[in-house]
């Protein structure tokens, strides 16, 4: 069965110029790509994507990472398409993640780590919803 995950591409990935290299690596790993935009998000918009980690430590520099630029949020489709795709990014830091991961190949650090990734399928469904409206997926 085929399902989907919200990938993004995050500011600092954007501003180093990585946004081919990494679409590359989730195409050559058979993801479809259903959505792709590039975004500069607001900051309501980034609060509300990142709710659920409203009561962290980290939430409000998180937040600010988030909105310091533009962002590349991707619908992707796949067979186990979350586990997939989070065993392709990697850990969150990147001194942590396998090699060849896109993280361990991009990230700087556990803050600026280059991609984010759904962590389960109800999550997916509600992270693309933020991002892309039913017409937006093809």
């Amino acid at each position: 069965m085929s399902n989907k995950t919200l990938a993004i591409i995050k500011p600092d990935a954007v501003r180093k110029n990585l946004v081919g290299q990494i679409i590359t690596k989730i195409t050559e790993a058979g993801f479809t790509i259903k959505g792709l935009r590039m975004i500069h998000l607001s900051t309501d918009s980034a609060k509300a994507f990142y709710e659920v980690h409203k009561e962290r430590p980290f939430y409000n520099e998180l937040v600010e990472f988030m909105t310091s630029g533009p962002c590349v949020p991707i619908a992707l489709e796949k067979e186990n398409a979350v586990a997939d795709y989070r065993k392709l990014i990697g850990a969150t830091d990147p001194a942590q993640a396998e090699e060849g991961t896109i993280r361990k190949l991009y990230a700087d650090s556990k803050a600026e780590n280059a991609v984010h990734g759904s962590d389960s399928d109800e999550n997916a469904i509600i992270e693309i919803a933020h991002f892309f409206s039913r017409n937006d997926l093809v």
